[in-house]
């Protein structure tokens, strides 16, 4: 991992595999970089070398200027991946949680931005988008905690790091970049994930727009909260994206079948 001086936080891979892919993480409302150590670690330690970016913030200003920064951050943040030769490993996939998803879906959803940028990811993930609906803020940090994550681990963690920003899952979210995942229609292969117990997720809109898009899945994971990616069901989660990451490298074709199963 680098040192807090930098922009990113690095995670990489372990000596001796070959780097299979690049994932850049964007982080949500009141997350910091810190907050995705054990997740960066668990899919570095599959061979695919994971940059953590500085989450965007998203106010109830005009938002584009946060987008063109940010897309200039995530395309330095890639470029800056390469290897010896100069090279980044494909595939590049970025992940986004919460707002982190709601920037991406709305950066990614504009092809002039991304264009402009220079970013052009193989892949998406989008983890926890929230609804379009206003949650108000949590009257404890016990309550706030209790929304985002029941992981006695991601807990401690939260409550540990003196960065995080507490109470902000109520602030409101600019309801035109709320609207770009559900009207968009990007034919980037995308894996929206998302908890069956996360009280900020419109399910059903989800549902939908998993249908419309050419190339999306979604993945519901059982008991998980807003915090899909580091709740309790974290090894699943990641074996989720990892079994996702793999089947890009083969044109999205599954590795794995089932042909029959008993359970």
């Amino acid at each position: 991992m680098t040192a807090n001086s930098s922009p990113y936080t690095d995670h990489h891979v372990p000596r001796g595999p070959a780097v299979r892919g690049t994932v850049v993480v964007v982080p949500g409302r009141g997350e910091t970089r810190e907050t995705y150590t054990r997740f960066g670690k668990r899919l570095a330690a599959d061979a695919y070398r994971v940059r953590v970016v500085d989450p965007a913030p998203l106010g109830p200003k005009d938002p584009e200027p946060t987008l063109t920064r940010l897309g200039a951050r995530i395309a330095g943040a890639v470029t800056g991946t390469a290897e010896a030769d100069g090279d980044v490993v494909h595939p590049v996939v970025l992940i986004g949680a919460d707002t982190g998803a709601v920037a991406l879906a709305a950066m990614l959803g504009r092809a002039a931005r991304t264009a402009e940028a220079g970013v052009r990811p193989d892949a998406v993930v989008l983890a926890g988008y929230p609804s379009r609906t206003a949650m108000p803020t949590a009257e404890s940090w016990e309550q706030e905690l209790d929304r985002r994550t029941s992981c006695p681990a991601h807990r401690a963690a939260l409550t540990g790091d003196a960065a995080f920003g507490r109470g902000v899952l109520g602030l409101p979210v600019p309801d035109g970049l709320l609207a770009a995942l559900h009207d968009g229609r990007t034919d980037i292969p995308t894996l929206i994930l998302t908890g069956d117990a996360d009280p900020l997720a419109d399910h059903d809109a989800l549902v939908r727009t998993a249908a419309s898009l050419p190339r999306a899945r979604l993945s519901v994971v059982r008991g998980a909260r807003h915090d899909v990616l580091n709740d309790l069901q974290h090894r699943s989660v990641a074996a989720e994206i990892v079994t996702f990451l793999e089947a890009l490298r083969g044109g999205l074709v599954p590795l794995v079948t089932v042909e029959s199963s008993a359970w």
